[in-house]
């Protein structure tokens, strides 16, 4: 359907931060032809005028791509600042960034980004001698869309093996060098997907993957997951199938990691992102059965290290916060676990290095780490360096120093080594970067929500800043598949920061921030929960004046983007600008695509009941959009080779909003090309992305002119 919509269009003086518009141009949407496809579920019959778009491979598709992309661009091509954004962004860019060291053979390995680089580079050294270059993903590709994804070491360190994602997609390639000499040492395993690298010794290694689905690899449904072991020097053809593929049984997450003595493979099985069975081999006996640690998926649980044959476990079985459990590898199910560090009212995350276990806490989603010995006793409280989320604490057990990170959401990540012994660190690396970090506040708040729950919001934003209602604000969440937002500094968010932007996070039930408990009471019929504190948090921001509907955007991404799609159709007024980024918008047929069945522990399906089918129509962006009604100006952004979240989700809920949106807002899509759903993008598609984003953002609150243009050296619009 085509029809024309009136934008307004700024001039280059910025007057005032109120909507003043001083001309109109019109902007032309694509036509978007409709199908007859109806859907039945439980007697009720659901339109799908659109699901010709979930022909990803298609000429037709790729056209419309075509077509909307270029709608898109000339309305972005229009915003004034847009240049002067993308400026900034690679200014703010462009500092080294280094990872945190970790040692493999003889040699200390680190990632390192000069700057603008589109993907780290892998550097290597003996002891304190010159660095060299290991990998350089770079060289991969020409566009930089080929990204380094998994690297996995021999126990000795002589053998790298490492997959790489072609244009962002899940499906991966592994590749073998020797890596004294720096030589891939034999032909490429292919068809790889969701899938760690554990090595057995300097013989192989083991890896996970699905048959390879008939139709579009991106789109079409993958729900048995295998693992595999390869043996170097074998062809790929030869690998040895270890666990999966019972079609009576079928798994869609399975993985698969041997201890660092070698001695144990922990096979870990799960039908959705939640919950997992845990198996056992003892690969020092000759064909050892697998036998089960937990038969059953009701508890999340992982094996975290062993000493001969006593197993530290992680698990939240009985323990939504987590605890460790000891037990023997003779007898190892439930019956016989031994708390080792108990469950206490923080949610625990813990690693393993130099000998010793660090618990770290989350505490209203920030950091609190204790260091145990391997017989349970507390040594010491880490003294960090801040408020905010600390990382790392992990490397081999006879390491006496190890690495750690620690950033929130003014102050850049920064990584310190640590000594083991003593408890003393040092600032290994500090990032220099063009932003002041001490200009800016992050400050921590709670507010209720519908129901009477108290959640937790950080926000940032200028010293000083005027509590006048008129601060643009973006407001980020994500809600679900027991994921934690702790504070972290993004070099791309600093740009909306200096502009004035208030930024602000909230901790939504479905997240992990407060345990089991606190995920599940934001999943399947309790999914509204999420879009609640969600909404109950723009509304705090606004009646504490930081913002007002006219300078609110709300943005989120895969989950998120579910989160922006279903508050942006709730509540249309609440706010200026929608930004849903690879986002799961079609709750009706999410689980048909490659591996999305194994989200219906969060979600559910419209197949389980009609209870169920009739809660998620209830919510499902692309079904709750209403003809007639004026929907904020909303930028969808998506990747054309996402085989997570398929981009058909993107296209239907915008081909629908086009159709139906009667306000005077743009609703536009933006769709990367050769990129998938995030992983890997390299940093010259990044400034574009969120150049894009911020400038779409700020443009549609009104300004005319970014409100802080002292930053920019060479300013120009």
């Amino acid at each position: 359907m085509k029809r024309l919509i009136a934008i307004a269009v700024f001039g280059s003086i910025l007057l005032s931060c109120e909507n003043k518009s001083t001309s109109k141009m019109t902007l032309d949407y694509p036509e978007t032809h409709k199908v007859d496809t109806v859907d039945t579920y439980f007697n009720t019959e659901v339109p799908d005028p659109y699901r010709w778009l979930e022909d990803d491979r298609s000429a037709e598709t790729e056209s419309w791509v075509g077509a909307q992309n270029e709608a898109t661009f000339s309305f972005l091509d229009n915003i004034p600042y847009r240049e002067a954004l993308k400026s900034r962004l690679k200014e703010l860019l462009d500092y080294e960034k280094l990872g945190t060291p970790f040692k493999e053979g003889a040699y200390t390995y680190f990632y390192k980004n000069d700057g603008l680089q589109n993907q780290s580079v892998l550097y290597r050294r003996v002891g304190e001698g010159p660095a060299e270059v290991f990998l350089d993903p770079n060289t991969f590709a020409e566009d930089g869309t080929t990204s380094l994804a998994t690297l996995s070491f021999s126990k000795d360190g002589s053998l790298a093996a490492y997959s790489i994602s072609e244009g962002g997609s899940d499906w991966r390639k592994i590749i073998v060098m020797h890596a004294e000499r720096m030589e891939i040492v034999e032909d490429t395993l292919v068809d790889i997907k969701f899938s760690g690298i554990s090595w057995k010794g300097q013989e192989g290694f083991y890896y996970s993957s699905y048959d390879k689905p008939k139709g579009s690899e991106l789109s079409a449904k993958t729900d048995q997951h295998k693992v595999y072991y390869h043996k170097i020097g074998t062809p790929q053809k030869a690998d040895q199938l270890i666990y999966g593929g019972d079609p009576g049984e079928k798994h869609r997450y399975v993985g698969a990691s041997v201890s660092e003595d070698d001695r144990y493979l922990v096979i870990s099985a799960s039908n959705t992102t939640s919950g997992n069975k845990l198996f056992l081999q003892d690969l020092s006996v000759a064909d050892a059965p697998i036998i089960p640690i937990l038969n059953h998926e009701d508890s999340d649980s992982y094996m975290i290290e062993n000493v001969g044959s006593k197993l530290y476990i992680v698990t939240d079985l009985d323990a939504p916060n987590q605890r460790i459990i000891t037990v023997d590898a003779s007898n190892p199910t439930p019956e016989h676990w031994v708390d080792f560090i108990p469950e206490t009212e923080y949610v625990l995350n813990p690693s393993t290095g130099g000998g010793y276990f660090f618990a770290e806490y989350m505490m209203d989603a920030l950091s609190k780490v204790l260091q145990y010995d391997y017989d349970g006793n507390l040594v010491r409280e880490v003294s960090l360096p801040g408020i905010g989320s600390a990382g790392g604490f992990q490397g081999k057990i006879d390491q006496q120093d190890l690495y750690f990170s620690f950033t929130n959401y003014s102050t850049p990540g920064s990584s310190y080594k640590y000594n083991v012994q003593t408890g003393d660190y040092e600032v290994y690396w500090k990032p220099e970067i063009d932003f002041d970090p001490t200009q800016y506040e992050s400050n921590q708040v709670f507010y209720t929500s519908a129901d009477g729950t108290r959640i937790p919001m950080m926000i940032t934003y200028k010293k000083g800043l005027e509590f006048n209602g008129k601060n643009p604000t973006i407001l980020y969440g994500y809600g679900g598949f027991n994921i934690s937002l702790t504070p972290s500094f993004s070099a791309v968010n600093a740009i909306w920061l200096e502009q004035g932007g208030v930024y602000a996070v909230p901790n939504l039930r479905g997240g992990g921030e407060y345990g089991k408990d606190w995920h599940n009471a934001g999943i399947k019929m309790s999914k509204q929960n999420v879009f609640d504190d969600f909404i109950a948090a723009a509304e705090y921001l606004i009646q504490e004046s930081y913002t007002s509907p006219e300078y609110l955007a709300i943005r989120g991404g895969s989950n998120g983007g579910l989160l922006v799609g279903a508050v942006m159709t709730q509540r249309p007024e609440l706010m200026k600008v929608a930004l849903p980024a690879v986002g799961v918008l079609d709750m009706l047929r999410y689980h048909t695509f490659t591996s999305g069945a194994g989200w219906s522990y969060d979600y559910g399906t419209a197949e389980d009941s009609d209870e169920m089918f009739q809660y998620l129509k209830g919510y499902s962006p692309l079904h709750n959009i209403k003809e007639g009604v004026a929907y904020p100006a909303t930028l969808i952004t998506t990747g054309d080779h996402d085989d997570r979240v398929v981009p058909a989700h993107s296209f239907k809920f915008a081909a629908t909003l086009q159709e139906k949106h009667k306000g005077t807002e743009p609703v536009l899509i933006r769709i990367e090309t050769n990129a998938g759903h995030g992983a890997g993008t390299p940093i010259s598609k990044t400034i574009e992305q969120y150049a894009d984003i911020f400038g779409f953002t700020l443009y549609n609150m009104g300004f005319e002119s970014l409100p802080n243009k002292a930053v920019f050296k060479d300013f120009k619009e």
